[in-house]
């Protein structure tokens, strides 16, 4: 049956095709047993022929015969046959009008059975609508939120019991799961805070100390470099767990301040690296989230367009708010980037073959931490590479 109905048919209507050819059939069916059964009776009630003895002793005690047209007398074997004749008449059209209306009652009641058949699918797929509405919101919503929630589903133990039973133990286990791993990460990021503080503090007092020679001044710097890596490596796991977390502080703000602060910024760290900051186009684009975490995402943008550049290159800001959505564009100049190497570089620790054997700085976190922080707050980052090298680099948030 499902093969022959067209592979674009939802389920309710494939249940209510089902529903009615199968009312169809037994309605037919039974049309087929009464048209029988009512010919049968009629044909053991119709009259036995007559036999020609009887019929010569009952014409020879008849006196008179009944008058046909003409005013002509007729035998009684002719009155017998036009008897017989209209009961043969009779019969077929009891036979005939029991086929056509009870084959139009048989349309009309499949109508109204197959309309029936359509709202009773509709109830019983409706927990299954009802958990593909929870799939849907959970999928759309943040991890940390929309994996907190379970499907409530009241009924007696069937199969759609059991679907709803099976969606919510994954759940519970992804739920566990990544709370675990945010727990881990948080953690793991302050316990490793601490020693690194202390290791800092430390070499800077030894750096410091009147007498200290000067090698060991540089390889106090050289370790205070390498502690700062480290320390920014930290902090950066830390803002990822942090950014895939229900939102704390939710502010209308307008992404066009938040670009010019961090430019602001960067102008020293852009100038040092021989990068030209173009003049920004900063139009209004109102926004609402967190501060800090919007601030830390562009400056991860900004910082990504300086880092990973070239000598005598340049970087574009400019922001602009349309269709409901406010938006943060980064441009920069910088090596070629293939399409399909887009999304390699939004997963953590991950980052172009060339830049790991070029030996550049850089734990392939910034754009990490720019989608986490993005997705929590209902928005996205995404890329697109230059045709003369570098990236367009987009933030997208809803508008406030």
């Amino acid at each position: 049956m499902n093969r022959l109905l067209p592979r674009n048919w939802t389920i309710r209507g494939r249940l209510t095709a089902l529903y009615g050819v199968l009312f169809f059939l037994a309605g037919a069916i039974l049309l087929a047993l009464t048209y029988l059964l009512v010919r049968q009776i009629l044909e053991r009630s119709a009259p036995q022929p007559v036999d020609s003895g009887a019929l010569r002793v009952a014409l020879s005690r008849l006196g008179t015969l009944p008058l046909g047209e003409g005013g002509k007398e007729i035998s009684l074997e002719e009155l017998v046959n036009t008897f017989r004749a209209a009961q043969d008449q009779q019969r077929q059209e009891v036979l005939s009008s029991l086929l056509t209306q009870g084959s139009v009652a048989l349309v009309c009641v499949g109508l109204v059975a197959a309309a029936l058949g359509w709202l009773l699918a509709r109830r019983v797929l409706q927990p299954v609508h009802k958990i593909t509405e929870t799939a849907k919101r959970i999928a759309s919503s943040d991890a940390s939120r929309g994996l907190h929630e379970r499907i409530t589903h009241t009924g007696p133990r069937d199969e759609v019991t059991e679907l709803a039973q099976t969606f919510n133990a994954m759940l519970e286990r992804l739920d566990r799961s990544f709370d675990g791993q945010t727990r881990f990460i948080a953690n793991a990021s302050h316990e490793m805070r601490t020693p690194l503080a202390v290791k800092r503090a430390l070499i800077e007092i030894t750096v410091t100390r009147p007498g200290t020679s000067q090698d060991a001044k540089q390889l106090g710097e050289s370790l205070l470099e390498i502690n700062a890596r480290h320390e920014r490596l930290i902090d950066g796991l830390l803002t990822l767990a942090d950014s895939q977390n229900e939102l704390a502080d939710v502010s209308p703000l307008d992404l066009a301040d938040v670009a010019d602060h961090v430019l602001h910024q960067l102008s020293v760290t852009a100038a040092d690296a021989d990068i030209t900051i173009k003049p920004a186009t900063l139009s209004a684009a109102p926004a609402a989230g967190d501060a800090v975490l919007l601030e830390r995402l562009t400056q991860n943008l900004v910082e990504n367009a300086i880092r990973h550049n070239h000598p005598g290159g340049w970087l574009a800001v400019s922001t602009s708010s349309s269709n409901g959505e406010s938006r943060v564009t980064v441009s920069n100049t910088g090596p070629a980037v293939r399409p399909y190497e887009v999304e390699v570089l939004f997963q953590p620790f991950r980052r172009l073959e060339r830049e790991r054997t070029a030996g550049e700085r850089g734990f392939g976190l910034g754009l990490s931490i720019a989608r986490a922080i993005s997705r929590a707050h209902n928005g996205d980052v995404t890329a697109v590479p230059r045709p003369e090298g570098g990236l367009d680099v987009t933030l997208t948030l809803p508008r406030s």
